[in-house]
């Protein structure tokens, strides 16, 4: 089902899930003659309890720094219409688009379960990421407190998490956050796409402005916890002479790191984003597409290990070595902390047990 724009979101469709057999069309006159136009109204967010009896996933992609992950929350109100993680609601039955911002999915019981994975004597302690899909400080989380809880637990058993946000929700808790850096057990990532607010407004409505996640970083640092930035995704054509601005934003910030990822369009998120250039920038769209092209051997999306974060060919090259110089000019380090195990813990609910 394609809907119209609707007001403060990401997506500009709802297209049916890549798995179902039956797409219903809506009739464009309402029973009462009024059009059937969202962008009347703002499209209300729908939680909805998530039952999962696990809370760490696996991957074995060569591409990513970790093989282990934590997520409390399905879908992302953030609504960046560029999310690598939309097509993962199709797997519910729902769509990519308007669906994977408006319907978000909540473990409830998330801190509980990941307490009990972690006591398992099965359990090595090794790096987990917060989050490998959606972000972990949405809007909802200021409420249900998921992600804190999960920190605080991680924080008893001093396992080492890496944690990737949009949001500068991040600095309230600066408390756990600070005791597991006393112990090596924590880096914070924050992702910055653009700094220019009419981009992010449209790209990605719900998440915080870049001012705000750059000053996260400053007082994530002011507190001795190790962060830095993610320029990410790249969006060739429109963002990518951001770069080093972003950069030297972000060591005036005192980011430790930085990091780069290329635009990912997989499965149905390349239509959505083909549609968003349509509302948002069509006189950019044929150099955005084109340059992603140039990127992905022609494809608007390639899957490739070793690729799929970076591309490949003249485009690619060019950006990998803008992004190094302007890093190198300012001063911020190459890699990233590398985080301990060695203070990990088993909490028993009686007593602590160091691990070896």
């Amino acid at each position: 089902m394609v809907t119209p724009f609707a007001q403060g979101r990401g997506a500009t469709q709802n297209p049916p899930s890549r798995f179902e057999v039956l797409e219903l069309e809506p009739d464009p006159e309402r029973q009462d003659g009024e059009p059937n136009d969202e962008r009347l109204r703002g499209l209300p967010t729908r939680y909805l309890r998530d039952t999962s009896k696990t809370i760490i996933s696996s991957n074995t992609s060569p591409d990513v720094p970790f093989d282990r992950s934590v997520n409390a929350y399905r879908g992302c109100e953030h609504g960046c219409v560029f999310c690598y993680a939309r097509p993962t609601h199709e797997y519910l039955g729902l769509s990519a688009g308007l669906d994977f911002e408006t319907q978000i999915f909540v473990k409830e019981r998330a801190p509980e379960l990941l307490r009990a994975e972690l006591t398992h004597r099965s359990w090595t302690p090794q790096l987990l990421a917060m989050s490998g899909v959606t972000d972990p400080y949405q809007p909802i989380e200021r409420r249900l407190q998921l992600t804190r809880g999960c920190l605080e637990v991680l924080a008893e058993f001093r396992n080492p998490v890496g944690l990737i946000t949009k949001s500068a929700l991040v600095t309230r808790d600066l408390d756990i956050l600070a005791e597991l850096a006393a112990h090596r057990c924590v880096s914070v990532a924050l992702s910055v796409t653009t700094l220019d607010d009419t981009v992010r407004r449209a790209m990605e409505p719900r998440a915080s402005t870049a001012e705000r996640r750059l000053d996260a970083i400053t007082r994530l640092r002011d507190h001795g916890i190790p962060a830095g930035v993610n320029v990410a995704p790249v969006v060739p054509g429109l963002t990518d002479h951001e770069i080093p601005a972003i950069l030297e934003r972000a060591a005036r910030a005192g980011a430790l790191f930085a990091q780069i990822i290329i635009l990912r369009l997989p499965y149905g998120v390349k239509d959505l984003f083909d549609g968003w250039l349509d509302v948002h920038f069509p006189d950019r769209k044929d150099k955005v597409l084109n340059r992603i092209r140039a990127l992905r051997r022609g494809s608007l999306n390639a899957s490739t290990f070793g690729e799929r974060m970076h591309g490949t060919g003249v485009w690619a090259d060019t950006i990998a070595a803008l992004f190094h110089k302007a890093r190198e000019r300012v001063g911020i380090p190459a890699g990233v902390p590398e985080l301990s195990t060695a203070s990990f813990r088993r909490a028993t609910g009686q007593l602590q047990l160091s691990f070896g």
